[in-house]
């Protein structure tokens, strides 16, 4: 399987981390969502991210997931979450990954961190414990983590850390950090590839300041696909138009707490996973959300449909 570099670009969908009634990790559901989410036009996955419920999972399920997915996805690389509290862990999950053929690993830093110094430390020290060779996604998603890192940090990561390849970009507000980062680039300073998530809620945006694709977990990545594609031949306006189709189900999304319950609902109405099952702690959908999100699935189609003729 190939490694990702600082050149990869695409979709790389955040894959759920389905489970049976009984809570135990869904082998034909992970089977069936990867055959899913390559046929709707992903590029690669990642796995055991936080909308993933890694956390939830022992390291052994971790593993497992891991080389189920990467089992069934061939030659299409899968970048595997491996944040963890202590470095151990990270180093753990890391060679075990990377042994069953991951493309990457990716990191977030943990909430401890304050300082800017701190955050290039930690770094550092995550590579000097997984090995330079190993490719690494720098999560940045200060609304889960409460670690901002600045651009002139990310940039002394970038200078510092040569495995430090690609920049899983969640910073909100942040499509200047992208500009700030291109900009840097023309100025001499290596590539960093760029992919975003929120959902996609600011991708047609994020593309038009340079990044090379999403990573996120929407339910339908047909539409980040499209939105990529198109962005990237610079048909901006086609790009918005198919983003705009599915905006308002991309912005119920977003709701705290509830948004997994609704990615993994439309995953399992799409036949991609057996059931919308979560581990504790999660909350699912009322009667009243689901009826909502119904409607929401209906106007999309119909708004599909128009864009069609």
């Amino acid at each position: 399987m190939p490694l990702i570099d600082n050149e990869t670009k695409g979709v790389f969908v955040i894959a759920v981390t389905p489970f049976t009634e009984t809570m135990q990790v869904d082998d034909a559901s992970i089977d069936s969502m990867v055959d899913f989410y390559f046929e709707k036009g992903a590029d690669g996955l990642t796995i055991l991210g936080m909308m993933g419920e890694a956390p939830k999972l022992t390291q052994s399920e971790a593993i497992h997931v891991t080389r189920r997915t990467i089992g069934r996805a061939g030659p299409k690389p899968v970048i595997v979450g491996v944040s963890a509290p202590g470095l151990a862990a990270i180093s753990e999950l890391t060679k075990a990954a990377m042994d069953l053929g991951a493309a990457g690993v990716m990191v977030a830093p943990p909430s401890s961190l304050r300082t800017d110094d701190q955050i290039l430390a930690y770094y550092q020290n995550v590579v000097a414990m997984i090995g330079s060779e190993v490719p690494v996604v720098l999560q940045d998603f200060p609304l889960v983590t409460n670690v901002v890192i600045s651009s002139a940090t990310l940039g002394r990561i970038v200078e510092t850390l040569p495995s430090v390849v690609m920049l899983k970009h969640e910073d909100w507000p942040g499509l200047g950090k992208i500009s700030d980062v291109r900009a840097a680039e023309a100025e001499g300073r290596r590539r960093l590839s760029i992919l975003c998530g929120n959902g996609g809620l600011f991708l047609p945006e994020e593309m038009q300041r340079g990044a090379d694709g999403a990573m996120t977990g929407f339910a339908f990545p047909e539409m980040m696909a499209d939105v990529v594609r198109h962005s990237a031949a610079g048909a901006f306006e086609k790009a918005q138009d198919i983003f705009d189709a599915y905006l308002p189900l991309v912005r119920y999304e977003q709701q705290p707490g509830i948004g997994l319950a609704v990615r993994k609902y439309v995953l399992a109405k799409r036949g991609a996973i057996a059931s919308a099952n979560q581990r504790s702690p999660g909350a699912a959908l009322t009667h009243q959300a689901v009826a909502e999100v119904e409607r929401l699935l209906a106007r999309q189609e119909r708004r599909l449909a128009d864009l069609s003729r």
